[in-house]
């Protein structure tokens, strides 16, 4: 269980955006809630000058764990170039650690080995240590084969073994996972989710884009390419600089229904698209959490969707209550409320009332379409079907478009002639490059905030 200090709690704020107001028979009512941390104190990756163990209730920031999991299976040496900057590029993170912070470096192929500080443990940090770890790098040679699940379940191990409040895991990887099944990987991803938090990245052209992304999303970290290995270095040092900055892990977003109501669905929608329906767990009488992963300052959108009962014109009605909750730090002691907003329904006769879209609804709808028509056309295209790839594509561009979603646009038109993006008109290219297209694939749940 986590050991926070009440001092270190970042200020939450919970903002809801909708239209209230059903027709006679309405039933369905969305809305987006935007979250909203501040306050955390965070340090953005910069080590302080102190070293050791946070104590709780100290002002220097969280306690905080990360293992850092390399590929060393025998594709990485090709180009050698590669492992030495995978190699690079987990010194550069190393560098950004802050002081004090648990760490470990996983080797994974078909085994997973932690080559430092190794024995199950963990170093902390300090300038020892990372001279220590990168020695321990620069031994690294690539050879055998690709069994993520193996490296996943180390990492937890690894993290599971201190008591610290963040704990965060980074899989770089430049191949199939293809030494172990795929029931394998999930079972490994169910283990770890909701023990940590997990960026992963893809260098290269020789991975499988839904396997990376499958990582991160069940383990609510980011996924990215990586296409040039030179890249790494700078990206690695981003991600550790993100996971520095959390000051809080394991915040739910606590939905309450009356009797009658249902939970449609529960989804992140930005900075990313995340479905979260299906990872609700029990709170007590009709009330579920869904997992938000770690925080520190920053802002995030999610869509709530419910089914309420039929009600007369002139009804109101409380749909649904959103809470930010925080677990309990020890046993016996009743989890803390951060914030909360309230989703209403309303049945009105006013037709203008009624069947007005409230714009951060539309918005993200666009949103979270824009995703599933970029993979539904990529996917057709890889099939041969060209036809709906150019309709699924076209489509995408147009959402792209209408949103403002200007980096999205951009990957779009690496794959796609643009005729006309008001409209949707395109005619795919006859050559696309492979780093451009998983590009595109690996990033097309990326979203951006709605313009308020």
């Amino acid at each position: 269980m986590a050991n926070f200090s009440k001092s270190h709690v970042p200020q939450f704020s919970v903002e809801v955006y909708q239209n209230a107001y059903l027709p006679e028979g309405g039933r369905e009512v969305n809305a987006i809630i935007t979250v909203t941390s501040t306050g955390g104190g965070t340090t953005g990756g910069v080590a302080p000058a102190d070293t050791g163990p946070r104590p709780v209730g100290s002002g220097r920031g969280p306690d905080a764990a990360v293992v850092l999991m390399v590929d060393c299976s025998g594709s990485m040496d090709y180009p050698p170039t590669k492992l030495r900057n995978a190699r690079d590029a987990t010194a550069a993170a190393l560098d950004t650690l802050r002081d004090g912070t648990r760490f470990a470096v996983v080797a994974g192929t078909h085994l997973a080995k932690d080559v430092y500080p190794g024995n199950g443990r963990l170093a902390t940090a300090d300038a020892q240590t990372r001279a220590q770890a990168k020695d321990a790098l620069r031994r690294l040679t690539a050879g055998g084969g690709t069994a993520i699940g193996t490296w996943l379940r180390l990492a937890d191990r690894l993290l599971g073994s201190v008591d610290v409040d963040i704990r965060h895991g980074i899989v770089l990887t430049d191949g199939r996972n293809e030494h172990e099944s795929p029931e394998d990987l999930r079972a490994a991803l169910d283990a770890c989710a909701g023990r940590f938090t997990c960026d992963a990245r893809g260098v290269g052209t020789d991975w499988e884009v839904k396997e990376v992304t499958a990582i991160a999303s069940a383990l609510l970290g980011s996924a990215d390419i990586v296409a040039d290995p030179a890249g790494l270095a700078a990206d690695f040092t981003r991600m550790m600089e993100n996971a520095m900055g959390k000051e809080v892990a394991d915040v739910a977003l606590r939905l309450w229904n009356p009797v009658g109501v249902e939970i449609v669905f529960v989804k992140q929608v930005a900075p990313t698209v995340v479905d979260l329906t299906d990872r609700r767990t029990g709170a007590g009488p009709r009330a579920g959490d869904y997992p938000t992963g770690s925080w520190g300052d920053e802002s995030r959108d999610y869509h709530v969707c419910v089914r309420v009962p039929e009600a007369g014109i002139g009804q109101e009605m409380l749909a649904a209550r959103v809470s930010l909750i925080l677990p309990s730090a020890s046993a016996g002691e009743p989890p803390q409320t951060l914030s909360q907003g309230l989703v209403r329904a309303v049945w009105t006769d006013d037709m203008v009332a009624s069947t007005s879209i409230n714009p951060q609804v539309a918005h993200y709808t666009g949103q979270a379409e824009l995703a599933q028509v970029i993979q539904q056309g990529l996917d057709a295209r890889k099939s041969g079907d060209f036809d709906g790839a150019t309709a699924k594509l076209g489509r995408a561009v147009q959402l792209a478009s209408v949103s403002g979603n200007a980096d999205t646009a951009k990957l779009l038109a690496k794959v796609v002639d643009v005729v006309d993006a008001v409209t949707g008109t395109v005619r795919l290219k006859a050559r696309v490059a492979e780093a451009d297209e998983m590009t595109l694939e690996t990033r097309s749940t990326k979203t951006v905030r709605v313009k308020k």
